[in-house]
């Protein structure tokens, strides 16, 4: 299979020069300014790479626990020098850096251990490519080496003995520190969408995490102490990456004022959230900004629509181990998920017979998915439909139509507004509102598309000879009724586009040689 990514979703242009062409409260002036000191998108980037790797998958236990606090931090203070305002360019063992980032991720009690310990904040090092990463490993694989000789830097599977948790309460390990790993253990699964890992979702998450960070502070002027907000796939993935890098989160979190709320506003990574505090959120976010908070690939909830997306079989299908090299013929399919959601209300005299139906702009013609309308006014987002659509679909069009009864149940066009994929692509926010009516709006959000398993099928068999004829009485009275030599089964087999890939051709042997 040809893991190709499409040009539009491969690589996400900067921030400040990405186009916006959204109405209203969509464009720029709709987000809260903020500035990072760190950036988030290659840092999400980077935190997935190492989540999705072998190494980040084995086990971190006891043992880990004891090389992070015994070895790597002092290490790591020594390496930073007495002042310790710059991290230093080195990367931890693999288990070790685990703990180390499963340890990030709880800040204060991060801040408080280092203050504690060795009276100052000690910074992971901002290394945001693969290269100056391995380049850094490298480098603390042989200061490692220097200063440990007697323990191996990375740790086989024969090594993990150690790791074992339930001897945890006869360790020497700080069980505070490994209870944090162990709440991370799903953490990569969490993050299995392969659409996670795109660029416009980054910039797009980033804007959201931005106004999620900006409802806190405005919750903590506005709103009673016990509020709390539940992050979103998206907004959770900038908010794990924003707080691996411990000093450019402290320093950010000062400046927007909300250093103490955040931890007490946010409900934590594995921390169960009641039914009331998730839609409380929604209704937070609805109020200040005006949109949906579940957006396409910004779900609440990762098991109420993980079972469709394994469906799909994304995740093999996208990734570097199903590289088709062979048949270069074949075309890749992309999927993407869509959101469509509607607000406002309806008057008319005729809405008992008017409707909504919901087409491709290109393809699947049979496709009509209708809604009435008679039950659809509502002051608040409401999502319409939740699908999965090939990015060779083009778009989507809504109509207004009205029955105009009859046998044949005809119905006339009133209105209709189209969602290109190509221009929600273009939007930092990969989404579009459009004007259903002077009452009614309409907004669409996708993921950006990604590669799915090829779909092909077969056409009815038919029977040639060993040149490739059909076996006919034409061709025998075109061969002067000379026998046709051979027996072939012949399948053709059709893209999901209906172009000819290949043709397959199995040989009957001769009925009087069966058995």
């Amino acid at each position: 299979m040809t893991t190709r990514r499409m040009a539009s979703a491969a690589e996400a242009p900067p921030e400040d020069t990405m186009p916006s062409s959204s109405p209203g409260p969509r464009g720029q002036a709709g987000y809260p300014a903020a500035f990072f000191s760190v950036d988030l998108a290659a840092a999400a980037r980077r935190l997935l790479a190492f989540l999705r790797s072998e190494s980040a998958r084995g086990n971190a236990g006891p043992r880990s626990v004891r090389r992070y606090e015994e070895m790597w931090l002092p290490l790591a203070a020594d390496a930073a020098g007495g002042g310790g305002e710059e991290a230093a360019m080195l990367v931890p063992p693999p288990d070790v850096h685990l703990v180390w980032l499963c340890h990030c991720f709880h800040h204060e009690s991060y801040v408080a251990y280092c203050a504690s310990r060795f009276g100052r904040l000690i910074d992971r090092p901002s290394i945001l490519d693969a290269e100056n990463e391995e380049h850094a490993a490298d480098c603390c694989r042989d200061i490692w080496a220097a200063r440990y000789p007697l323990e191996p830097f990375d740790l086989d599977s024969s090594e993990f003995d150690g790791n074992n948790s339930n001897g945890i309460e006869n360790d020497s390990a700080n069980s505070e520190i490994f209870m944090m790993v162990q709440t991370y253990a799903g953490l990569a699964d969490h993050f299995a969408s392969p659409f996670v890992s795109e660029g416009v979702y980054h910039v797009a998450a980033r804007r959201r995490y931005t106004c999620f960070l900006d409802l806190i502070r405005k919750g903590v002027c506005t709103t009673r102490e016990d509020t709390r907000l539940v992050p979103s796939l998206d907004i959770l993935l900038m908010w794990l990456a924003h707080q691996s890098f411990p000093a450019s989160y402290a320093t950010d979190m000062t400046l927007m004022s909300i250093k103490d709320s955040v931890m007490k506003m946010v409900v934590s990574y594995g921390e169960v959230a009641s039914e009331e505090t998730v839609e409380r959120t929604r209704i937070l976010w609805e109020e200040a900004y005006d949109e949906p908070y579940d957006l396409s690939g910004s779900e609440v909830d990762a098991a109420a629509v993980g079972t469709a997306r394994e469906a799909f079989h994304w995740q093999a299908a996208a990734s570097e181990e199903d590289t088709n090299r062979l048949y270069k013929g074949l075309q890749p399919r992309f999927l993407m998920e869509v959101c469509v959601f509607l607000k406002g209300e309806f008057d008319s005299e005729h809405i008992s017979k008017e409707f909504l139906r919901l087409r491709a702009q290109r393809c699947y013609r049979s496709l009509k998915l209708d809604k009435s309308v008679s039950n659809l006014s509502c002051k608040n987002w409401q999502k319409m439909w939740h699908m999965y659509c090939e990015f060779a679909t083009r778009g989507l069009t809504i109509e207004v139509r009205r029955s105009m009864g009859g046998c044949f149940r005809n119905s006339k066009i009133l209105k209709n507004i189209s969602f290109s994929w190509n221009d929600m692509l273009h939007e930092k926010s990969l989404m579009l509102t459009e004007e259903l009516d002077a009452r009614i709006m309409v907004m669409a959000s996708i993921t950006p598309p990604i590669q799915a398993p090829y779909l092909l099928k077969c056409v009815p068999d038919r029977v040639t000879d060993d040149g490739g004829a059909m076996i006919s009485d034409v061709i025998l009275r075109m061969r002067s009724y000379r026998p046709q030599e051979g027996r072939w089964l012949t399948r053709t087999v059709l893209d999901y586009g209906g172009k000819e890939c290949f043709v397959v051709r199995m040989r009957q042997r001769d009925l009087a040689e069966r058995t």
